[in-house]
């Protein structure tokens, strides 16, 4: 990989930008190497990979490689010396390469003619926002190069030989097994296991573990998950909140005003009103649908039901997303206002 990467760098005249995974320290000094073979300064353009680097050197890694550029020196320099190490290679949408190819980046920018290397693979799950990023930079005539079509990219993650050694060295009293998914989880416990490691525990998001005193176990679950930002406050994203918003984005949301005597006998006509549902053109002929089959609805339902507040909500809102459904393949949020006399 790092005679290949040397090779492909010095196939190009202009810019050469490399994106990777920031916490591969290995790359960065390939990169570096590469750089220094075609007689091209190097720039490290991303905080991540600045704080990465800084660990590298106070853990006495790669004390000799010639010190980066930063990147607010990094576009004084000639387009045909200049060697790019940045952030994003996943696509994520505040990292340094997708500034850089929107053209938004404060300090550094590719032109026609320049070249990204994506020096990583797709990670499941990111493979639209990388598609997006590629074509973004292609649009903009910047030559993309990936690992499919070149020997670029190896793993940073250690085989289980390695895993073995460093069992080996170590000498653990007490596995726990963190990346991956449950498969991986498994096969590491089971690995640690055969290496004599005499403790493994697998464990799950939000799995809370107790290591000491006693054997190492499971005792309890923790509250866990991805938090958004909802005006101003933290909710969990598998909320209520955001479900019903994702329904309506794509369905809309109605509400019906039912307002009924005691007996349980409508007062006047029921009132339906839709969001995002249909356009204005089509709303109003469906509406008077939605009413008949609400009014229907509700005469069907027998006396003692329609003093239950419940029942006649439940029957109001049924109804109302049925009619919708038939007519025109919606399932709208729906909402009753039931006002009793």
């Amino acid at each position: 990989m790092r005679e290949n990467l040397v090779e492909l760098v010095g196939q190009f005249e202009n810019r050469v930008a490399v994106a990777c995974f920031s916490s591969n320290v290995a790359r960065l000094e390939t990169i570096a190497h590469a750089g220094a073979v075609h007689g091209r300064d190097v720039a490290l353009v991303g905080r991540s990979l600045w704080r990465m680097y800084d660990a590298a050197k106070e853990a006495g890694y790669m004390t000799d490689v010639p010190p980066f550029v930063s990147e607010s020196d990094a576009g004084f320099l000639p387009r045909d010396k200049t060697l790019i190490i940045c952030t994003g290679s996943q696509g994520e949408p505040r990292a340094a390469l997708t500034r850089i190819a929107n053209g938004d980046h404060q300090s550094v920018d590719l032109d026609a003619g320049d070249t990204v290397i994506f020096s990583s693979r797709i990670i499941p799950g990111n493979e639209t926002a990388i598609n997006r990023l590629q074509n973004r930079l292609s649009q903009r005539g910047i030559d993309v190069v990936t690992a499919r079509g070149d020997d670029i990219h190896v793993s940073g993650h250690p085989a289980q030989d390695e895993l073995a050694q460093m069992y080996q060295w170590v000498r653990p009293q007490i596995a726990v097994p963190v990346h991956g998914e449950s498969r991986h989880l498994y096969a590491h416990a089971k690995l640690a296991r055969a290496c004599q490691v005499p403790q493994s525990v697998v464990v799950h998001n939000g799995d809370l573990v107790r290591l000491a005193p006693g054997d190492a176990e499971i005792i309890d679950e923790v509250f866990n998950g991805r938090l958004a930002l909802d005006g101003n406050r933290l909710i969990n994203l598998d909320s209520h909140t955001i479900r019903d918003r994702r329904k309506m984005t794509f369905h809309g949301a109605a509400v019906a005003t039912v307002i009924m005597d005691g007996k349980g006998n409508l007062h006047e006509e029921p009132i339906v009103s839709m969001i995002g549902v249909l356009d204005d053109d089509a709303e109003a002929d469906v509406l008077d649908e939605v009413i008949d089959a609400l009014i229907d609805a509700l005469e069907d339902m027998s006396a003692k039901d329609r003093r239950d507040d419940a029942a006649v909500s439940e029957r109001a809102r049924r109804a109302v997303r049925r009619c919708l459904r038939d007519v025109c393949g919606k399932r709208p949020q729906t909402d009753i206002h039931l006002v009793r006399l």
